[in-house]
């Protein structure tokens, strides 16, 4: 089949290819966003391959449509930038890839904690001007510390094992339990009990409706003063103007995200020569207990080389009519938000 693939980054068309072995599908390569700008470049195709940065609304579902397209298939396991009930209504199937590295991503939440903490990033840059001082670079033992995971799904439970083995106390928020890691000594809590006993909370749950700007001024209030608050799920889980704030009160102790609400304008992208706009993310930055990445989590060889797999084997299993679990249905997980 043919398909449109979008906002493609130069590793990711060595994979996608190599995926393709014997060239099965006709796949053009386009380094722009898919938005209602760039919709005629699907034109004489059969799918559109994007990623969580292509803003697919209604509007767009119908231009797709009128194109004839069948198929969007996202590079990422986020859904969130399609609506997926006006694709539905337009008999146009969305699928993903669900779970490609939960390793990869639980990782490097973990290594955002150890540089928040141990001040590794700090560290670096004063050796390199000779600076060896030990001041301000005090950290604290993992081991002993309760951790709140929020989402314990693929990732949230690769995250916890970890956690587990530096010999933290573990408890999660989930609307779905996972008997494996209560064998494990996990324990659930609901939302707000969770905010006020964790020293540390890492967000792994998908954005809905009912998680978009789940931590909020409310839920930073109800945290233990100096906790730290790790992100790499999504950027809209934070409502980051009230991030700022309890930064500013000291309520929050640290803060490490890999995403962020509007990376769009700026992730993969290399903004060096430019004045940044966004005055949120530029105030984020001045903190010297913030740790920003660029949306990285998940950028290792073995995960990128799983997206491309399971990417070509969502257009094969569509072109053959196979039922897949990798298809996106209206219905979504569902997470409850913490209310005033």
């Amino acid at each position: 089949m043919k398909v449109a693939i979008f906002s493609t980054k130069y590793y990711e068309r060595k994979y996608l290819n190599n995926a393709n072995a014997g060239g099965k599908h006709q796949l053009t390569f386009y380094d722009a966003i898919l938005n209602e700008d760039s919709i005629n470049l699907t034109n004489s195709h059969e799918a559109v391959c994007v990623l969580s940065s292509d803003k697919i609304s209604k509007t767009g579902i119908d231009k797709l449509s009128a194109n004839n397209i069948k198929l969007i298939d996202l590079r990422s396991a986020g859904f969130d930038n399609v609506d997926i009930e006006a694709a539905a209504k337009r008999n146009i199937k969305v699928m993903r890839v669900p779970a490609y590295s939960p390793q990869a991503i639980a990782e490097h939440a973990v290594s955002l904690i150890l540089a928040l903490d141990r001040k590794t990033y700090k560290a670096y840059n004063r050796v390199r001007e000779n600076n060896f001082s030990l001041n301000n670079l005090m950290g604290f033992n993992l081991s002993g510390k309760t951790v709140g995971v929020v989402g314990t799904g693929k990732i949230g439970r690769a995250f916890t094992a970890i956690m587990l083995g530096f010999g933290c106390k573990v408890i999660a928020y989930d609307i779905k339990e996972s008997d494996l890691l209560k064998e494990k000594g996990v324990e659930y809590k609901n939302f707000e009990e969770l905010l006020q006993v964790s020293d540390i909370i890492s967000i792994h749950c998908p954005l809905t409706a009912d998680t978009r700007h789940l931590f909020n001024s409310f839920a930073f209030a109800k945290m233990k003063v100096g906790a730290m608050l790790i992100n790499t799920s999504r950027g809209a889980v934070i409502q980051t103007s009230h991030a700022v704030e309890a930064l500013k009160r000291a309520q929050l102790g640290y803060l490490g995200i890999d995403v962020y609400e509007g990376e769009e304008n700026l992730f993969f992208k290399d903004l060096s020569g430019s004045i940044i706009q966004d005055d949120l993310i530029e105030r984020l930055m001045s903190f010297n207990n913030v740790l920003i990445t660029p949306h990285q989590a998940f950028f290792t060889k073995e995960a990128v080389e799983q997206i491309a797999l399971t990417t070509i084997k969502n257009f094969t299993d569509f072109e053959n009519g196979i039922p897949s679990l990798n298809e996106v249905k209206i219905e979504k997980t569902k997470l409850l938000q913490l209310s005033s």
